[in-house]
């Protein structure tokens, strides 16, 4: 089966037997991304510690770029002249940003696993938008039908960002693929407030396609102009009833043309922040609804433990920045588990991170080595961790996208999670 899309061709090859899994390959201007596939992310247009030759070389098939980050430094303009996300880091595959709006609410509402946002705890007593005051202290972000209002987490500079705003900064910066602005709600949010802001993602993903298919028409300067593709965010929380309402309502969104055609949008992401519980029965609810021939990106999900549940529930992409961070705090990834490589276990340790491993660190230096440069707090350790712990999950997932083309997903699933140590 193939879906066409505006700079982007989507095959799915096998579809997994008794589950929403399938693998397939997502053609885009500069590349092509065998699915399912795990998205590096490049915070800030790099990914932290390595060179985009390093990354080449461990196999990754695509970059994430953060649009927030990226706005507030160096700035969208300063990437257009460039020409682009690619361009400017020296990076010739695919790449992605986000809209921002994780980041605006993270960062700007003091959002946590066990914090609700300050945003979503004063609407829930005030029930009116309108009654949000002016930005005060400790209430960083500010949120209207408009958009949002937040404070700079660098310097404290007031800026606002509204759809059209995202997808116009994300225009300029470049991806081959991008996403609309949503409103991304604690967790811990109630049903009432997660459907308000539920209703607001769906009016601002309207915005964001009519603002994205407005610059399409109008853009003649990036090398890729032609080819952006947009995703539009499923949002709702932990709750089923919204959930499925919003993958019904963002799975069938179209603009009609002034030619009378109608487009929507070319993909979709799965947004939110999870329970690790409810991961599974979320997109589970969620891709048995969104349209089957279209790619879907599970936004921040990436550990091993969470990747074979993703699959089997139908997601194609996952980006997270666990690998890296991981691997700058001395987490390294083994098929057995995580190790903590300063370890006093691993001072007099000449073997390998991983003996069937791969990558660079491992052909080339022993868990001895690694864990005198964390002890001796040598910048070489954040590189060869993070080229470690990258290549075992891009690696990971190629594997399981075999497998899925080999009809052995299943044995492959129980042999890796019957040595895996979570």
């Amino acid at each position: 089966m193939h879906h066409i899309l505006k700079g982007m061709r989507f095959a799915i090859q096998k579809r997994m037997k008794n589950t929403l899994g399938r693998a397939g390959a997502l053609e885009t201007a500069h590349g092509v991304i065998e699915t399912p596939a795990f998205v590096a992310v490049g915070t800030k247009a790099t990914v932290k510690a390595l060179t985009s030759e390093q990354i080449k070389e461990i196999g990754v098939p695509v970059v994430f770029g953060n649009t927030y980050h990226l706005y507030l430094e160096p700035g969208e303009t300063v990437i257009k002249k460039a020409g682009g996300l690619g361009k400017f880091m020296g990076w010739s595959g695919p790449t992605m940003t986000d809209s921002g709006g994780f980041q605006v609410f993270s960062l700007g509402a003091a959002y946590g696993k066990t914090e609700r946002s300050k945003i979503a705890t004063h609407l829930q007593h005030t029930n009116k938008l309108e009654n949000v005051g002016m930005l005060s202290e400790g209430v960083l972000a500010k949120i209207d039908e408009g958009g949002v209002t937040f404070k700079s987490y660098k310097d404290g500079s007031t800026h606002r960002f509204t759809p059209e705003r995202s997808i116009e900064i994300q225009h300029a910066i470049g991806a081959d693929i991008i996403f609309a602005f949503d409103e991304c709600t604690s967790p811990e949010a109630p049903l009432q407030y997660q459907r308000e802001a539920m209703e607001r993602t769906h009016r601002w993903a309207e915005r964001s396609l009519r603002e994205h298919r407005r610059l399409f028409s109008n853009s003649h300067e990036l090398e890729n102009k032609d080819t952006q593709t947009l995703f539009g965010i499923v949002q709702g929380g932990r709750f089923e009833k919204l959930r499925k309402e919003s993958a019904r309502v963002i799975g069938k969104m179209e603009l009609v043309q002034p030619d009378g055609s109608r487009c929507g949008f070319d993909g979709f992401g799965i947004g939110g922040s999870f329970e690790k519980e409810d991961i599974d029965t979320v997109l589970d609810w969620v891709n048995s609804i969104l349209p089957e021939e279209k790619p879907r990106h599970l936004l921040g999900i990436g550990e091993p433990l969470d990747l074979f549940g993703a699959v089997e529930n139908g997601c194609d992409l996952f980006d997270c920045v666990a690998p890296t961070r991981r691997a700058r705090n001395g987490s390294l990834y083994t098929s057995r588990g995580l190790i903590a490589i300063e370890n006093a276990r691993y001072k007099n340790d000449f073997t390998p991170i991983e003996t069937s491993c791969g990558c660079y660190t491992c052909k080339h230096f022993t868990r001895a080595y690694l864990s005198h440069l964390f002890r001796s707090k040598e910048i070489l350790s954040n590189t060869l961790a993070s080229i470690h712990n990258l290549y075992f999950i891009i690696h990971l997932v190629r594997r399981i996208q075999e497998t899925i083309l080999e009809g052995n997903f299943a044995r492959f699933k129980e042999d890796f999670l019957s040595g895996y140590q979570g």
